[in-house]
């Protein structure tokens, strides 16, 4: 019994086995058919809206040029100082020269790019791509790679980083410019041009943010750039942004990268009105003249508008009105907040500056400003921005002096005298107290108040000495101080005002 039930019970344990082994072949038999899935051959409709810009760049990118530069180098090797020895040289002469003097040249090249603006040869691009090129030393290749031309420096600005270039030919296929002035944030962007030296690429992305100023360009220069995450790498620098019409928003200038020369999502470029503005003064007279108003200007801080009671942050707060300036002629006063140049809304000082440099001089303008909660008109000429303007910042002064009183939060003052003066080229008309330290931890460097400055007024109270600065400081009522400094930080020097928390009394 037990023999037949074992017998049995093995068949069916065998049976089951085998209809387990033919649904498992089954199901991998089913699952190594391919899938079903939906396929479209049609080609792709190009003019629909956002499908392709393939129409654009062919359209567009016979208009951006490759730019090579050349630019001859000299070195001098190492000198060891035992051959500039006196001893060395009164044995052999001091007209003895071993080879090591004699300097040595070698040719370095630049890539970048450039925009054809006119069908008669002018070309666009970055100054930083041709700036110390040779004479004879700028080729200008077509997006064909069929031709190649000896470009012609016709005239460069760097305090914009822009360069105009000439090449001799006709019948160029020039770029359409747009209005940059009408851009918004969001709108879709494509830059072209030759990064790395790859050859002409294109990149897509849209404007990030308007009117960047960023100190690329130095204290002197002019910024107000397009950002955008349209990729803009080395190489791209002078190429063409343009919108989605193929209409030129921007000449390529530079991307931040943190040091890796590679493009992280955050690239600039010059927008075309400022472009052509600067393309227009070189063209006709060789150089930019830059139109002047007198004044030192500062943004409108969250704490400066509450001290000066005004409703927002716009406008440029005036530090200062330089004497015998268009801006003294019109009746401008220290605290005046510029609000309208020319009809124009002034969003910050960064962009009144701005206004103003791309005025040509001796244009009458208007001037729309609050003084102590009124608005007032006023009427200026300009007149040319003096060269001393236009220079690098001087290096700051050593050695203050010492200081003989501790006042406001931090902050070290003395008198100003003829040695001070001296050490800080300080003029004989700044009155007031001479900052010699701030403590970094406080609140007055926080607020931007640094060794050097010469406090003038404090709470619209003239400041004498260092004792009238210690004096107001304590007998000041309120938590915060508006200060009145001066600053020579621009190599002229200017005046400012500064909202600092005030030190609690003991």
């Amino acid at each position: 019994m037990k023999t037949k039930l074992w017998f049995y019970t093995t068949v069916a344990v065998m049976g089951c086995a085998l209809i387990v082994a033919v649904l498992v072949t089954s199901a991998a038999a089913k699952e190594s058919t391919p899938p079903k899935v939906t396929v479209s051959d049609r080609v792709l409709d190009r003019e629909a809206r956002g499908a392709s810009y393939a129409s654009i760049v062919k359209r567009v990118a016979p208009s951006v040029v490759n730019i090579y530069s050349t630019r001859t180098v000299r070195t001098r090797p190492f000198l060891h100082p035992f051959l500039d020895d006196p001893m060395f040289r009164r044995f052999y002469g001091d007209g003895f020269d071993p080879g090591e003097r004699r300097s040595q040249t070698y040719k370095t090249q630049g890539l970048g790019s450039g925009v054809i603006v006119s069908e008669d040869g002018y070309i666009l691009t970055n100054n930083h791509v041709i700036d110390e090129a040779d004479k004879d030393g700028v080729e200008v290749a077509l997006a064909d790679g069929k031709a190649k031309y000896a470009a012609r420096v016709v005239a460069t600005d760097k305090s914009t980083d822009v360069a105009v270039l000439k090449i001799d030919a006709k019948n160029l296929k020039a770029i359409t410019l747009a209005d940059s002035d009408k851009l918004e944030v969001g709108d879709v962007v494509l830059a072209i041009g030759n990064p790395f030296g790859v050859g002409q690429s294109v990149s897509m992305g849209i404007i990030s943010a308007l009117g960047r100023g960023l100190g690329i360009l130095g204290p002197h220069g002019y910024e107000d750039f397009i950002q955008t995450d349209a990729p803009i790498n080395p190489g791209n620098s002078g190429g063409a942004l343009v919108d989605t019409e193929g209409r030129l928003v921007g000449i390529n200038q530079s991307i931040l990268s943190g040091g890796s020369r590679a493009n992280t999502g955050v690239g600039f470029a010059i927008p075309i009105n400022l472009a052509r503005n600067i393309m227009d003064r070189l063209v006709t007279d060789g150089k930019v003249t830059r139109g002047y108003l007198g004044v030192n200007i500062q943004p409108v801080t969250p704490e400066l508008a509450k001290e000066f009671n005004l409703a927002d942050e716009g406008g440029a707060l005036v530090g200062e009105v330089r004497s015998d300036t268009p801006a003294a002629e019109a009746g401008l006063e220290n605290g005046d907040v510029i609000l309208e140049f020319n009809g124009k809304k002034v969003p910050d000082s960064k962009h009144l500056r701005l206004m103003v440099a791309q005025t040509q001089p001796k244009t009458k303008v208007t001037l729309k400003v609050i003084r102590e909660g009124k608005t007032k008109t006023l009427t200026a000429t300009l007149t040319a921005l003096p060269d001393e303007l236009a220079g690098g910042p001087r290096d700051e002064p050593s050695d203050r002096g010492e200081a003989k009183v501790d006042t406001l939060d931090g902050v070290e003052v003395t008198d100003l005298d003829a040695r001070t003066r001296r050490q800080s080229d300080i003029p004989a008309s700044v009155r007031g107290a001479l900052v010699t330290n701030v403590d970094p931890d406080s609140t007055a460097a926080e607020a931007g108040l640094r060794a050097g400055d010469v406090v003038l007024e404090i709470n619209r109270q003239p400041v004498r000495s260092a004792d009238d600065a210690v004096e107001l400081s304590k007998n000041a009522k309120g938590n915060r101080l508006l200060l009145r400094v001066w600053s020579n930080t621009d190599g002229v020097g200017g005046s400012r005002y500064v909202s600092i928390e005030a030190a609690k009394k003991k």
